[in-house]
């Protein structure tokens, strides 16, 4: 009876796992960025996570529903430089955007569809 049950716990397991770590997620777009998340900007479509690294900020606009394709953007600059931008039609994300900010404030601003965010200078 064991060794029936074996091989059906390790195909459910293995079908949770593939579920959570599905491209389309959230979670696995995000991981697109190295470093750790240190602002996450919210909005009506989507949201904008920011990551920082030994002086790198990267960002990245994920749509809240992820589908058919339809404008999206996602900027980072670092002060006293000009702004790196992605913008397209994606159905998932914008992005991933690195800048070298070093100590610098960062301002980041992403969209989907005609919604939009900008954070203001932070990071500083």
């Amino acid at each position: 009876m064991r060794r029936r049950r074996a091989p059906v716990v390790a195909v459910l397991t293995g079908a949770v796992l593939l579920a959570f770590a599905a491209p389309g997620t959230a979670r696995a777009a995000a991981a697109a960025c190295s470093g750790r998340e240190v602002r996450t900007l919210p909005f009506a479509t989507g949201t904008v996570h920011v990551h920082k690294r030994d002086g790198y900020v990267c960002a990245l606009t994920v749509a809240k529903k992820p589908g058919t394709k339809r404008p999206m953007s996602v900027t980072v600059q670092a002060r006293g430089n000009r702004p790196v931008t992605d913008k397209g039609r994606y159905s998932r994300h914008a992005g991933p955007v690195t800048v070298h900010a070093g100590h610098r404030c960062v301002r980041v601003a992403g969209s989907v569809g005609s919604q939009l965010v900008g954070s203001g200078w932070i990071l500083c």
